[in-house]
């Protein structure tokens, strides 16, 4: 994206997140003339920044496609890892559960617009090896395999279909609870290896 003025590119913001909010609420069949009047301005703003509809859409999803990769990386640097992978869970589904619109609408009207094959691959490769070092750490269940995150975060998108008002709260809650369900038990294992020990020492 070319260097913008701040000005131009406060107008940019606004009209995309003006745009995401839209395309959740009421679908892409919203007009660019609501874009416009939700963001602030003026239609020839909207025009200059976004010629067409698809220019407007594509650069929506962008941003969606940006800050969940952002979300991974962040989780991914983090010197925890299982503190790291509990963010990327809970962040993930939050922007799943103020977009899934968006998403589910760009994917069924412009399925050939983003290689989402790639996009999902660098991110599952960098949420491997967070899992690796959650579970090296003793934290993350040994038994977990990369298709549980899956799991959970699809599972997550149901709570799309709650009222919007308590769409993020949902969101959030059954990220925490199906996120801890992949904590390592800590208490079992020390059970478990009690038990094995007392069995040795009586065998």
């Amino acid at each position: 994206m070319p260097h913008l003025r701040s000005d131009a590119l406060d107008n940019r913001d606004r009209l995309l997140d003006a745009a995401r909010t839209l395309f959740d609420e009421v679908g892409l069949g919203v007009t660019m003339r609501e874009v416009a009047r939700r963001a602030g301005v003026g239609p020839a703003t909207l025009y200059r920044r976004f010629p067409t509809k698809q220019d407007l859409v594509g650069a929506a999803f962008a941003e969606e496609l940006r800050e969940c990769r952002a979300i991974v990386e962040r989780g991914a640097v983090d010197p925890d890892p299982w503190r790291g992978l509990r963010r990327v869970v809970i962040d993930s589904s939050e922007l799943n559960a103020r977009n899934h619109a968006l998403v589910e609408a760009f994917t069924n009207d412009f399925p050939d617009a983003v290689d989402f094959a790639r996009h999902r691959a660098e991110l599952l490769r960098i949420l491997a090896g967070l899992a690796r070092r959650a579970q090296a750490a003793g934290a993350l269940r040994a038994d977990f395999v990369l298709d549980d995150l899956v799991l959970v975060l699809l599972a997550g998108r149901g709570v799309s279909r709650a009222p919007a008002a308590q769409r993020l709260a949902a969101a959030r809650r059954f990220a925490v609870i199906a996120v801890d369900g992949l904590r390592a038990d800590r208490r079992t294992d020390d059970r478990a290896g009690r038990l094995a020990a007392r069995r040795a020492v009586t065998s």
